[in-house]
């Protein structure tokens, strides 16, 4: 699916996705990705089995107040214990579909949120 383009320029934007993949600004990113408004990376779990507590406290060094989690092309919650360092730390946790997920973070960096958007490839 292909999502439009907002005016907002100088922030990352998701342009699309599909199956195992999103458009973060027209570029194609395959797998797991963490994507904040300056940025985007590698994650390393390939899919939804692979999630473990340290993949959700890493998160904690891009200082946001808000992670929107996709787990593909349906909603899949993580046992609480995994982002319990989320939790401690007051940031909030929204766990959504990919499609979902493109939209909402584009809702809130046009915002100037502090959003982190985690996106699961497998």
């Amino acid at each position: 699916m292909k999502l439009h383009r907002s005016t907002t320029t100088h922030l990352n934007q998701f342009t699309g996705y599909g199956e195992g993949y999103v458009l973060v600004n027209q570029e194609r990113f395959d797998g797991s990705v963490i994507v904040s408004t300056s940025e985007v990376r590698e994650w390393r779990p390939a899919d939804f089995a692979a999630l473990e507590e340290d993949d959700f406290a890493q998160l904690l060094q891009l200082d946001p107040e808000m992670v929107l989690l996709g787990t593909g092309d349906r909603i899949r919650f993580p046992h609480p214990r995994l982002s319990r360092a989320l939790m401690a730390a007051r940031v909030g946790l929204d766990v959504m579909d990919n499609g979902a997920l493109c939209r909402t973070f584009n809702v809130l960096a046009a915002e100037e949120r502090r959003v982190i958007a985690v996106v699961l490839g497998g």
